[in-house]
């Protein structure tokens, strides 16, 4: 085993490019670089900035005094892959591809893996890795099935941030993960609730675009019918209508905000429209809450809230007011995404993880 493991990991997101550098299991330097929208206004696709983002990020390293040569490990958040198993995946040239081409989806996270690959190139002793990407399957069969074979069930969730949150609580309680029926509620700009059977997730809401709770930026499920014929009302074109259920739906569409803690305070102010709104997006997600522990018929030893919508106790205890009956609620406010992808990659150095490869 090396003396001493240095592991950059690198999380872009739309508007930012989040980057870690952890030296055995301890962050050294972490920094948040922002990007305007002026700055991505000349590029038609996100895979496009690769590039911009990669300059930056090598720039910010020298000038924080990072010696990028001294580095083992890069950990790239995982894109919009084909469906894979949960756990650390080596980037190759197949997963290069799929990320560039889009062909599964764009979204920023797709840049993760190829600049951890691009940069991890220029490194001797380097290895590229991505870790429990949005696309993470564990579906079980009748999770997968919709009402129309057209249409299957998709699992795209906050996989990364679940599992690491999932972890934390099992190790807090001195079991394994693999031991315990959870139930884990991600609430971000997107929201996922997953139900974990054994360290599984066996059936979990499609967050990106497809159903379950609205969130501070997604519609969530809509009613089906009433969404086909708005489709062919002739007054929205596919880019408008994906726009509704992804990017501005959900509080963005009701109270012109994607913030949560603006709701918040507007609602204590006085404004019962927004309490409103507020006290429906918990409600959706204690429903779903509820339909993930039938699904482990009811055998749940905990249900987790994370996220940073987590933060505000108001949202959290309206959650928890409809679900305390169910399981002990555990609150784990905000998520770090970057020490569980230094974590998974110190893992795999340890031999806890054993690497997979994308195909």
């Amino acid at each position: 085993m090396m003396d001493s493991i240095k592991v950059l990991a690198i999380n872009p997101g739309s508007t930012s490019t989040k980057i870690a550098v952890y030296q055995d299991g301890s962050p050294v330097f972490i920094q948040t670089i922002r990007h305007t929208t002026e700055e991505l206004a000349p590029f038609k696709q996100v895979t496009e900035q690769y590039n911009f983002r990669k300059d930056l990020i090598l720039e910010q390293l020298r000038n924080d005094d990072i010696d990028i040569n001294s580095l083992n490990i890069i950990m790239g958040r995982g894109g919009l892959l084909k469906p894979v198993e949960s756990g650390v995946i080596e980037v190759n040239e197949k997963m290069i591809e799929d990320l560039k081409s889009c062909q599964y989806g764009e979204h920023a996270s797709n840049l993760g893996g190829i600049l951890a690959y691009d940069i991890a190139q220029t490194i001797p002793q380097a290895d590229a890795y991505v870790s429990n990407p949005v696309v993470v399957d564990e579906l079980n069969d009748l999770a997968r099935i919709s009402g129309h074979p057209l249409l299957p069930r998709r699992s795209i969730f906050h996989a990364l941030n679940q599992k690491a949150v999932a972890r934390q609580h099992a190790k807090s309680i001195m079991r394994m993960y693999e031991d315990l029926n959870l139930v884990v509620a991600h609430l971000g700009g997107g929201i996922t609730v997953g139900a974990h059977e054994k360290g599984r997730v066996v059936d979990v809401n499609q967050g990106l675009d497809g159903d379950g709770p609205f969130s501070p930026e997604r519609s969530g499920t809509l009613p089906v019918g009433d969404l086909v014929r708005l489709c062919f009302s002739g007054e929205y074109s596919e880019k408008e209508i994906l726009k509704m259920i992804t990017g501005k739906g959900g509080l963005v569409a009701y109270l012109d905000t994607n913030s949560a803690s603006e709701v918040e305070r507007r609602a204590a102010d006085g404004d019962t429209y927004a309490k409103l709104i507020y006290d429906a997006m918990a409600y959706q997600v204690a429903k779903e809450v509820g339909a993930m522990a039938a699904v482990l018929k009811y055998e749940v030893d905990g249900i987790l809230i994370t996220g940073g919508i987590a933060h505000d106790k108001y949202f959290a205890n309206q959650v928890i007011s409809y679900t305390h009956k169910i399981a002990p609620v555990h609150v784990y406010p905000g998520e770090d995404e970057m020490e569980a992808l230094a974590m998974n990659g110190m893992r795999v150095v340890n031999g806890e993880l054993q690497v997979k490869t994308y195909a």
